[in-house]
């Protein structure tokens, strides 16, 4: 009779964070790979949230090398993903204070822009332009729900990863997606009425 062999028990996203978060501070290049495999969406729809979509990827590479530079000084290993975050939204706002000038500092489209371009649009408006339409009226949203609906929508995280991997509770990141997808009909429903 062959024998089986017994595996042990699953390893939770949390435990495995802090295996390889410690396994990157003492310097295992791989372990930091790991790490960037399971956080580069949550940079990226965070940093979606807040800069043009055409600078995001190089920011993401600057906010990992950030991380990286910085790894050894995170203390509490179990919450790398909430010290990711912060790193990446102290790098968006960072884009703006070095990139333009202070009285053209551009926030997500205000929603008079937003409207402009709604109008302007025609029926026969490609996918790509009614996806980077519908991307800058969730942009135009408040702060709070941006991140999560950018999070849920874009890069395909369900409620509880966006949690985990942010660092917020699982009822916050709950409520602000549920308002924030109240929101973004209501205005879609406006827009259409226009149209």
């Amino acid at each position: 009779m062959e024998r089986q062999l017994v595996t042990a028990a699953p390893i939770t996203d949390l435990q495995g964070d802090v295996f390889l978060v410690t396994a990157a501070q003492r310097g295992d290049r791989a372990a930091f790979g790991r790490l960037y495999e399971r956080y580069a969406r949550v940079v990226h729809g965070i940093l979606l949230s807040r800069v043009p979509p055409r600078e995001v990827d190089d920011l993401v590479q600057e906010v990992f090398l950030s991380a990286l530079r910085q790894i050894h000084a995170l203390r509490d290993v179990a919450r790398f993903g909430a010290w990711l975050a912060s790193i990446t939204r102290n790098r968006a706002n960072d884009y703006f204070r070095k990139s333009i000038p202070g009285d053209k500092c551009l926030e997500p489209m205000a929603e008079d822009q937003f409207e402009s371009q709604l109008e302007g649009s025609s029926g026969s408006q490609s996918r790509d332009e009614e996806a980077a339409v519908i991307l800058e009226m969730i942009r135009a949203l408040p702060e709070a729900y941006r991140e999560p609906l950018i999070l849920r929508l874009v890069e395909g995280m369900t409620g509880p990863e966006i949690a985990a991997r942010t660092g917020l509770t699982h009822g916050s990141v709950r409520v602000n997606l549920c308002r924030g997808m109240q929101l973004l009909r209501e205005r879609l429903g406006e827009s259409a009425k226009r149209s």
